[in-house]
């Protein structure tokens, strides 16, 4: 629904935004002819982004000028906001049923974020950062109080969730922090479990393992290639690694466990928050199904040459694409 909007929207106000290709659709999304980009950003270099119109200072401060400027009573015309009201009627559905569990032998990330979901309360915070979780969380995650999502997107930072996390725990001591993360940034950096053991900061910890690099894999087979050196079953190995994600954290001294449902995963979140240090829960996830409904495309290039049809047809359609690319007046 929001993307939507944001490609018929005359103007558009981006507040501390470094406009990046996740948040711009890769300069395709604010792609309208006469379309304007008011960028709002204590950074010039950010703020003159994509031929926005720069307006650099605080944001508080700028939207206060703004607001002043305008108006204190002026608002959207009525018709955009029953638009607006419209298509989140039909996108909440979509975003429920992608949430929803299911009898599948391994949930998608989507249903792993459902079942957090209902057991999390308005004033718990959710912290992520790389891999296919911050596309789902940000289609399907409700956060009901300000600061209730907190995500790296800026260079998708394998490793960051930990311990950032940490960090927003040392802000808020007094909400419920979940960390959300795959088997894959968690072999990148963990050790802050143990950090936050010691200084008795609790976050609770949900490890999604899908046998290895499963959003890198996806985005391959989407640009047409074969599974290759991804996920562990089809990496180049002597010996598969079987990684014991519960076992390493109690190693570290937070109270740990692996759950075979998506059930059982809502009753470890339960537990979890009765508890007083840090909580570890693992599941296993299927690498492939994600939520295609509510994305935007993403400039990563195809090959132009290759023998394999799927690459291919993968740049036909890539080449499709670039043409909705905005890349300057």
């Amino acid at each position: 629904a929001a993307n939507d909007l944001a490609r018929e929207a005359d103007v558009i106000l981006a507040v501390g935004t470094r406009l990046a290709d996740f948040t711009s659709g890769s300069r395709s999304l604010f792609s309208q002819p006469g379309q304007k980009i008011i960028g709002l950003n204590v950074q010039p270099f950010d703020a003159a982004k994509q031929g926005s119109l720069p307006l650099v200072c605080d944001a508080e401060t700028g939207l206060r000028a703004l607001a002043e400027t305008m108006g204190i009573l002026w608002e959207a015309p009525e018709d955009w906001i029953a638009k607006a009201r419209a298509a989140k009627a039909e996108w909440l559905p979509l975003a429920e049923a992608a949430t929803q569990a299911t009898n599948a032998r391994l949930p998608s990330d989507a249903q792993v974020l459902g079942a957090v979901q209902r057991g999390a309360l308005a004033s718990d915070i959710l912290v992520c950062a790389a891999g296919g979780l911050p596309g789902e969380l940000h289609k399907l995650w409700n956060a009901s109080q300000p600061l209730g999502y907190h995500s790296e997107y800026g260079f998708s930072t394998m490793g960051y969730e930990i311990a950032g996390g940490l960090g927003v725990k040392l802000a808020h001591p007094d909400r419920e922090v979940i960390v959300m993360l795959g088997d894959g940034s968690y072999l990148m950096m963990n050790s802050e479990i143990a950090t936050s053991v010691m200084l008795g900061l609790k976050l609770i910890i949900v490890v999604l393992d899908n046998g290895g690099f499963g959003c890198i894999n996806r985005l391959q087979a989407g640009t047409g290639g074969a599974p290759f050196n991804n996920l562990l079953e089809s990496s180049r190995h002597v010996t598969l690694p079987k990684i014991d994600f519960a076992a390493h954290a109690a190693s570290l001294g937070a109270g740990a466990v692996k759950v075979d449902s998506l059930a059982d995963l809502e009753t470890a979140l339960s537990n979890a928050r009765k508890a007083l240090a840090t909580q570890v829960i693992v599941i296993d996830t299927d690498a492939v199904v994600s939520t295609q409904a509510g994305g935007h495309w993403w400039d990563v290039a195809v090959p132009e040459v290759s023998d394999r049809l799927e690459v291919r047809e993968a740049r036909e359609k890539y080449t499709l694409a670039l043409r909705a690319q905005r890349l300057t007046d």
